[in-house]
């Protein structure tokens, strides 16, 4: 698993751009600036719908007021699932809606989880990291099961 102090893979993660899916890397993604990544199980989820998502959309303003430039939301689905469920949450431009469509970001900082007794392959783990400059200064990995560590709340009050 990924650690405090180090830095991001470059493995691709994907977002909805003008034109359609957009690739990028991961490092060139945050390079250069102050980010709050959180990655849920699946988009349109339970917990994931009605409290993680949600939560960073009412902190965002609160959160950038911290001095971070950007709230990226993460999940193993393509682009257009996490298009379309920002626009089911009017993210807008509050919190950017990222896809780690085969997974391999989540396998490369080591924060996959195996869904597959619930129909869902491999996923990633809950989890929120606050970067700067793609290095992880903060990260809070939740229990299999819990919703606490990786709340909008939680890392508000630690910024």
């Amino acid at each position: 698993m990924i650690q405090v102090g180090e830095k991001l893979p470059s493995q691709k993660l994907s977002y909805m751009g003008e034109t359609g899916p957009t690739n990028v890397p991961a490092d060139e993604l945050f390079a250069g600036k102050k980010v709050v990544l959180f990655s849920v199980p699946g988009a349109f989820t339970p917990t994931c719908s009605e409290k993680h998502l949600p939560g960073f959309l009412e902190h965002a303003d609160a959160i950038r007021d911290k001095g971070v430039d950007l709230i990226a939301c993460m999940a193993v689905n393509d682009a257009f699932v996490m298009n379309a469920w920002g626009k089911d949450h009017s993210a807008g431009d509050r919190v950017m809606m990222i896809a780690d469509g085969n997974g391999d970001f989540s396998r490369a900082i080591g924060l996959e989880l195996d869904a597959s007794n619930w129909q869902m392959g491999t996923r990633s783990q809950r989890f929120a990291m606050v970067l700067n400059d793609g290095t992880v200064e903060q990260l809070y990995v939740e229990k299999p099961g819990e919703f606490q560590v990786s709340t909008a709340e939680n890392v508000l009050a630690n910024l």
